[in-house]
């Protein structure tokens, strides 16, 4: 008779089969030893888990683990930074012992290179690669402090201590005069517009850096060729985290606080010390000015501040079909001067899947991120170093409460502003959402084995906007009632790449690799315009003309590598860009270039060899372009309207006019040649290497800004294609593995770079000597202390001699007279230093000893050169002889006793050469706690922990090279955990 499958059957049935899989799968224990393959010493806190799922352990300190497996099947997999991973199935065994092989260079690693990746010993280029586990530690808030010291030829410098502020990032100093010197940055393969975002003070600041896997930064023309018009100041590819097939979801949880607070004060008069030089040096209306208080204005608006991060990443595999990765994080980071305040949200998702047994990857990237910013005056900076100290914060007969300088009963409209009360009474706020993406598909076509197709689609969009509200009360504002304004701005900026990719083994020929694609990219900035009102709607100045700059690029390129035994390489690249910044006649340019590498330690008379294990010199020669000249587009004609003190009357009407501006329709691309010479060298199996690279480049038909006759081209300066400039140095990057046992590893790392910037024309004309006037100081009306002339470095200080008496001090006007001619004028000007440092060096330290890590990084830099406007603004006793107000003065005026201001006096020129330590960061991995599968770690870390410098200034970090009213570097002291489940 045959039985019926009922319900109860089948349940019943199901659970037999269950029981039958646990008897036969029962779970059971194995343990084991891991070591080190290359001295046998045990290896503590080596990663134990079971592959596919989250189940794991760690060794403990003898290098011992025991894991709960659930059958035979079950594959245990071992990873330990610094060794190569290794995977081994449990079958029937109870004791699986490991020795773990060292991995300490990984010359197979894959580098990202620009529309692909190659190995590491197949670069014939000067590429630098930084990946998570060497960035810097400690409250990094931008991509760009990460690396920050990290690789030669590479200077990364703060513009100031504002929340969430960038950095001046140059790879081998600058290529231009007048166009960007700012390396293009691509993330995941979207490159982003270098322009800033209105709303926030850093265009890098929606990147969490938390997300950030690598950075890889492509220096010479043979690596930056394949980006053509936008690669003359090198490349920055920043690859962000991404999660791995075949490892169960992970949850890491993360938060640091911190606590910054400011180094150094401007060193100004105190109240009585001004009392006292009052008394001497300002007339009697003036001494009647004097106060009673006592205030030190710079401790009234800075502040201790505190910065709350938080970051939350899910991360591994769906299955083994979709590693995916998921991140979120939040940041509140006050800042040191009061009222500045930077608050972002940011998410990140990765998901990667592959089709087609493997044939087809696709690769999605979406990151997103708002911010708000509520930004302090600006102003009040320099109004904290110059109000008089002998004023109260606080007066009744002030305007609002606050103290300020009056004429009547209204403010003195020449003097400065009481800082506390520009603080008080701004709200200036900025708003921006922003989000970057791609999704990347790679085929690996069928009909023909080696071939693939990759298309690469990518968008980078923001929307700003913000206002600035001043009240009627504010003494800012006071005249006109309050101010209110506003802004937007919307911009976009969409990427289209596809291109074929093809490799092939051609046996004892060697082997080839060629790319060839195409590339299309979209910019646009919506920047509407609005009217200022005061506070009773009353409109105070009209809106602006609106601008919508809009502008393409299309490029065709191709690459191909040639490598012959592991021995010789060759790469050629040339990229072909289209810039609708250009007349159609200019639109066009060719960027090509070609490098060889040849891998001396695979020749015959090193193979083998175990002291010289990797020793790799490379040649090459590359053009690229530039062509980052903002949003105007200078070839065309185009009128600017005129504002209302500018409108023409016609009986009783007044109407605006246009004004035409100055344009070249010739203008075209500045073009890099570039040649690089480099030696890659590692001993003993990594135990010492680094590279040593010289360069050289120099760039034809600047872009730059010129005087031109007077009644010509209907302007009087000009942004045209003229003059050429050379760039050339050295770098040395050298990393040494000190110690590395089971109990202790040292690595330490240094870099060293040489540079030098030489302009060699400024005009199409024989005699181009006199030079370009630049380095505008506030201080008159005018003034500039910089020059752009033949034979100097950009931006030279441009100053007169002082002349000294014989104890040293500085005798007021007088100079030496260079031309002997007896008058002293601007003949007698000396070109003399310049602000970018010849010389700049990094030291970098990681030491861990058992579950203890201690890293940090040092930096400075030798003969960069500052003027100390914020001095020769304020270091003269004309401060107390101004009109119905008096300004403090620093505290050099008394050993100086300058009467009048000395602008022009290199006086005020300084050797600011410096040693920062950057950041120092300790870190505890405690382990699992209390076997509940939760890790954690803590850390503590200081930033900016001291500098070493004669510059008598707040920093000697200046960018430009002009001290003035400078945001300072505060030093953060921060405290963090990190959970891992």
């Amino acid at each position: 008779m045959q039985k019926k499958f009922t319900p109860m059957r089948v349940m019943l049935l199901s659970l037999a089969l269950l029981f039958s899989f646990s008897v036969f799968a029962q779970d059971r224990t194995v343990t084991g030893k891991v070591t080190s393959a290359e001295d046998n010493e045990p290896l503590p806190f080596v990663n134990v888990s079971i592959k596919g799922t989250t189940q794991g352990t760690t060794t403990d300190t003898d290098g011992n683990y025991s894991i709960e497996v659930s059958g035979p099947d079950a594959v245990l997999s071992f990873s330990f930074l610094g060794f190569t991973t290794q995977e081994r199935r449990v079958g029937n065994a109870s004791i699986i012992n490991i020795a773990l092989e060292s991995d300490s260079r990984e010359l197979d690693e894959l580098v990202v290179v620009g529309y692909g990746t190659q190995r590491k010993v197949d670069i014939t280029g000067s590429v630098a690669s930084v990946t998570r586990e060497d960035f810097n530690a400690g409250q990094v808030t931008t991509a760009e402090q990460l690396v920050t010291g990290k690789v030669a030829g590479v200077q990364i410098t703060p513009n100031n201590g504002r929340p969430g502020a960038g950095a001046r990032i140059r790879i081998r100093g600058g290529s231009s005069l007048n166009a960007s010197n700012d390396p293009l940055i691509v993330i995941d393969g979207v490159p982003i517009d270098n322009s800033g975002t209105a709303g926030t003070s850093n265009p890098l600041n929606f990147l969490n850096p938390n997300d950030i896997e690598t950075f890889d930064i492509l220096k010479d023309a043979s690596a930056t060729a394949i980006y053509g018009s936008r690669a003359s100041n090198g490349v920055i590819l920043i690859t962000t985290t991404k999660g791995k097939a075949g490892q169960g979801l992970k949850v890491d949880a993360g938060y640091r606080g911190s606590l910054a607070q400011i180094t150094r004060t401007v060193d100004m008069l105190s109240a009585d010390e001004i009392r006292a030089a009052a008394l001497t040096n300002a007339n009697a209306s003036q001494q009647a000015l004097i106060g009673d208080a006592t205030t030190n204005w710079q401790d009234q608006v800075y502040q201790q501040a505190f910065t709350h991060d938080a970051n939350v990443t899910v991360s591994g595999s769906i299955g083994d079909f979709l590693p995916i990765r998921v991140s979120a994080g939040y940041l509140s980071q006050d800042g040191i001067l009061k009222t500045d305040k930077l608050e972002r949200m940011s998410g990140s998702l990765n998901l990667s899947p592959s089709f087609f047994n493997d044939d087809l990857k696709v690769n999605l990237n979406l990151k997103a991120v708002g911010t708000t910013s509520q930004f302090a005056s600006g102003a009040a900076l320099g109004n904290a170093i110059t109000f008089d100290p002998t004023q109260p914060v606080f007066s009744e007969n002030g305007i609002n409460g606050y103290y300020e300088w009056l004429v009547g009963s209204n403010p003195n409209n020449i003097a400065p502003r009481n800082p506390v009360g520009l603080l008080d009474q701004r709200d200036d706020r900025g708003d921006v959402f922003r989000s970057i993406g791609n999704i990347q598909f790679n085929y690996a076509l069928p009909f023909v084995e080696g071939l693939s197709a990759n298309l690469n689609l990518g968008y980078d969009v923001s929307q700003s906007e913000g206002r600035v509200i001043i009240p009627a009360t504010a003494a800012e504002s006071f005249l006109v009632g309050g101010s209110f304004s506003r802004y937007e701005q919307d911009k976009r900026n969409l990427l289209a790449d596809f291109y074929f990719n093809y490799v092939k083994d051609l046996g004892n020929a060697g082997s080839i690799d060629v790319t060839a694609g195409y590339s299309a990219q979209d910019f646009r900035i919506d920047n509407p315009a609005f009217a200022v009102f005061n506070a009773e709607g009353t409109q105070i100045s009209p809106a602006p003309i609106a601008s919508r700059p809009e502008y393409r690029l299309i490029s065709y390129f191709g690459r191909v590598n040639y490598n012959f035994s592991d021995k010789y390489l060759i790469t050629a690249t040339v990229r072909t860009d289209g810039s609708s910044r250009f007349a159609e006649d200019n639109r066009w340019g060719v960027f090509p270039s070609v490098a060889g590498a040849w891998r001396i330690s695979e020749e015959g008379f090193l193979k083998g060899n175990t002291t010289v294990t990797d020793l790799k010199l490379r040649v090459g020669y590359g053009v690229t372009g530039q062509q980052d000249i903002g949003a105007t587009l200078p070839f065309l004609p185009r009128y600017t309207r005129s504002n209302d003190a500018a409108r023409y009357q016609f009986g009783g009407e007044f109407f605006t006019t246009f004004r035409p501006e100055g344009y070249d329709s010739n203008i075209k691309w500045e073009e890099t040649e570039t040649y690089n010479a480099g030696l890659d060298f590692e001993f003993a199996s990594g135990k010492f290497y680094g590279s040593v690279d010289y360069y050289f480049k120099r760039t034809n038909d600047l872009l730059s800004v010129i005087p031109v006759p007077a009644g010509t081209n209907l302007t009087n300066r000009l942004f045209t294609n003229v003059g050429n400039i050379e760039n050339e140095g050295i770098e040395v990057a050298l990393n040494v593995n000190l110690v590395n046992t089971a109990d202790l590893k040292w690595d330490i790392g240094a870099n060293f770079t040489y540079n030098k910037n030489t302009i060699t024309s400024l005009s199409n004309v024989e005699d181009d000597s006199e030079g370009i006037l630049v380095g505008g100081i506030a201080g008159g009306t005018g003034n500039t202390v910089q020059i752009q002339s033949v034979g100097f470095a950009p931006n030279t200080f441009y100053l007169f001699e002082q002349v000294y008496n014989t104890d040293g001090t500085p005798i007021e006007g007088a100079y030496v007279d260079q031309n002997g001619d007896g008058v002293i004028n601007s003949e007698d000007l000396v070109r003399q230093q310049f602000p970018d440092a010849p010389y700049f060096f990094g030291f970098t330290n990681q030491t861990s000893y058992k579950k203890w890590n201690l890293s940090f990084t040092l930096r400075g830099s030798l003969d960069n050169y500052v003027y100390n406007n914020v001095r020769s603004a304020n270091g003269s006793y004309a401060n107390l002889n101004l009109q119905g107000y008096i300004f403090n003065m620093t505290r050099d005026v008394l050993d100086s006793n300058f009467e009048n201001y000395q602008f022009f006096s290199d006086y005020y020129l300084e050797n600011a050469s410096f040693i920062r330590m950057d950041n120092i960061s300790l870190s505890y991995n405690y382990g699992e706690i209390s076997n509940s599968g939760v890790r954690m770690t803590l850390s503590a870390a200081v930033q900016n922990a001291f500098v070493i410098t004669n510059y008598s200034g707040i920093d000697p970090e200046v960018p430009g090279g002009i001290d003035n009213n400078f945001y300072p570097n505060p030093r953060v002291f921060s405290l963090g955990v990190n959970f891992g489940f």
